[in-house]
């Protein structure tokens, strides 16, 4: 038994030996067998899968180039001793998904969130809606001026103003007054816009009119007094940006009293209006207006003077192009009556948009003979005139229009009209001081042609230019010129801010050479009677220049100066009546 057991033992002892040899011998067989070595060009790609990588690089499939051509050695611990299961790859993609919280973020720094600021006003001392002035120069002239606002308000806007201005010149009985007074008010509504205005207009002076080659050429130097009552209103729709196919309309109305001190009288009603819808790219509208005008002269002779219109017209509108098409129908009723059709054309091409515009066309109207506008220009006219309209038969224009930047915008353009019955002024035959308007009457039409230009020149922030010409040739139809007509018109204007508180302007005005028709008293032994025969006298061209100055204390207060004609040009516009000299005054005046 004893035997049995050793010998047991034994046996285990060898068989785990023999084993561990055996392990051992093929341990040192795997060292010493050679890998295979891979040539320069021999590339394998070896597909990782995201099961065999660490659990922080975890991705989609990655594909590796290897290149080696080189014998890599790795030890024991590294090398990877399973072959990858090409299939077993990832069947599911979970879908991400954030989560935004709607909730500030608190930043516990001490920075807190941005307040817009106010702007604080730019020189709101200068923000002021009423003023007065008062002046005083040479040629006892005295200047006064109150204007009244109600504020800053652009939806509703009232006041009202008056001005009073008075001179005597060295001539006898020069003298000149210009009064004014009136009341307004502006209501912006929703939909609406309502405005109106009504006041009083007052000019007098005498007829001082002088001609040093005759003596008694006007003894009587009578009072000549314009005073005109007024009234006007308007009603319009408001433009509204997200509707551009809205329809637009407006009404006005216009009233005025006239009267003069041969106590004649000129009263009228007028209204008007235009509505337009806009339909794609076309525009269709028209215009309508009717003017009611009676006139009453010495001896209650009177004549009523109206005229109807009616303007329908169709607009075709694209970005570059504006070209309107239509009829003007105007009806002339009273002591006379005719009517005309018209055709009018306009059109408006835009070369460069915003820049250079061509723009051209033509129309024809007929043109009111009144006695309150006529004497705003000659406020020197006789008594018993004539009045008769004028008819433009044809005014046909082009052009080009346009501007660079915010700093210049101009606009010329050539025409041709033919006019029936062109209005011109001429000396009364029986006192020469005073004036009268005829018409060009013969067997065809007067014809104008002639230029117009007008410029706008903001040279800098404190500089600014403006002026308009007028050039115009006249083919009378029975006259030998165009009476008091000139051939040349000009108009500049200036403004320099030297600073916050200074400013100057001026005024550059240019009148051509005109010629005056009068009459010499010839007796005449067949008619037993003394006859005016007509002759022509030449008025050459003239130059007023005017400049003023202003300097303002404490955004309130300010005093200014003003001279006229600074080249103490004697030449009037009119014969006989010689302008005055060299004139300035000066005062204060006071916003609030």
């Amino acid at each position: 038994m004893i035997l049995h057991n050793f010998l047991f033992k034994y046996t285990v002892i060898l068989c785990f030996m023999a084993l561990s040899v055996s392990a051992l011998a093929q341990e040192k067989g795997d060292k010493k067998k050679k890998e295979p070595v891979p040539t320069k060009a021999e590339v394998k790609k070896v597909e990782v899968k995201k099961d065999t990588i660490p659990q922080a690089n975890q991705g989609s499939i990655e594909e590796i180039d290897v290149i080696r051509d080189y014998r890599p050695i790795l030890a024991d611990a590294v090398k990877v001793r399973r072959s990858p299961d090409m299939n077993n790859s990832r069947a599911y993609q979970p879908k991400l998904a954030y989560h935004i919280l709607d909730k500030k973020l608190d930043i516990t720094t001490g920075t807190k969130q941005l307040e817009i600021q106010e702007i604080p006003p730019v020189r709101p001392d200068e923000l002021k809606h009423n003023y007065a002035k008062v002046g005083l120069g040479n040629f006892n002239t005295f200047l006064g001026e109150l204007y009244l606002n109600s504020g800053e308000d652009p939806a509703i806007q009232y006041g009202g103003f008056l001005k009073y201005k008075t001179q005597e010149g060295k001539l006898d009985d020069q003298n000149f007054g210009h009064q004014e007074i009136g009341i307004f008010a502006k209501n912006i509504l929703d939909q609406i816009t309502v405005s109106g205005e009504a006041g009083y207009v007052g000019d007098a002076s005498r007829f001082y009119g002088v001609n040093d080659t005759l003596p008694n050429f006007n003894p009587d130097h009578e009072k000549q007094r314009l005073k005109t009552f007024y009234l006007r209103g308007e009603l319009a729709s408001n433009y509204n940006p997200e509707d551009e196919n809205q329809l637009s309309y407006s009404v006005k109305g216009d009233a005025y009293l006239f009267s003069n001190s041969f106590d004649e009288k000129e009263n009228s009603i007028a209204l008007s209006g235009y509505a337009n819808k806009k339909i794609n790219v076309f525009n269709v509208g028209a215009n309508v207006s009717a003017d009611i005008t009676s006139v009453k002269q010495r001896n209650d002779y009177s004549l009523s003077n109206s005229i109807i219109r009616l303007n329908p017209y169709i607009r075709f509108q694209g970005d570059n192009y504006k070209i309107t098409l239509g009829a003007n129908f105007v009806a002339e009723t009273g002591d006379s009556s005719r009517t005309n059709l018209f055709p009018t054309a306009d059109i408006d091409l835009s070369l460069v948009p915003e820049y250079i515009s061509l723009f051209g066309g033509v129309h024809g109207d007929v043109k009111k003979t009144s006695l309150r506008d006529l004497s705003k220009d000659n406020m020197y006219l006789d008594e018993q005139l004539e009045i008769h309209n004028s008819v433009e038969r044809l005014n046909i224009f082009a052009g080009i229009k346009g501007n660079a930047g915010a700093t210049l915008n101009y606009k010329v353009s050539a025409f041709y009209k033919k006019i029936e019955d062109l209005l011109y002024f001429t000396n009364s035959p029986y006192a020469p001081q005073k004036f009268l308007f005829g018409y060009d009457r013969g067997s065809d039409d007067s014809k104008v042609k002639g230029l117009e230009g007008e410029i706008n020149l903001r040279v800098s922030e404190t500089v600014s230019l403006g002026g308009k010409l007028n050039i115009n040739s006249y083919d009378m139809a029975s006259e030998a010129e165009a009476w008091y007509l000139p051939d040349l018109k000009f108009a500049a204007n200036t403004r320099i801010n030297i600073n916050d508180h200074f400013f100057v302007d001026g005024e550059l005005l240019v009148n051509g050479q005109t010629y005056a028709k009068v009459y010499d008293q010839a007796y005449s032994p067949s008619e037993s009677t003394i006859l005016p025969t007509p002759r022509k006298v030449s008025i050459p061209a003239f130059t007023n220049l005017n400049a003023g100055a202003e300097y303002r204390f404490a955004n309130k207060f300010g005093v200014f100066v003003r001279i006229n004609n600074l080249l103490d040009t004697k030449t009037a516009r009119y014969l006989f009546y010689p302008q005055l000299g060299r004139n300035f005054f000066g005062g204060v005046n006071y916003s609030f």
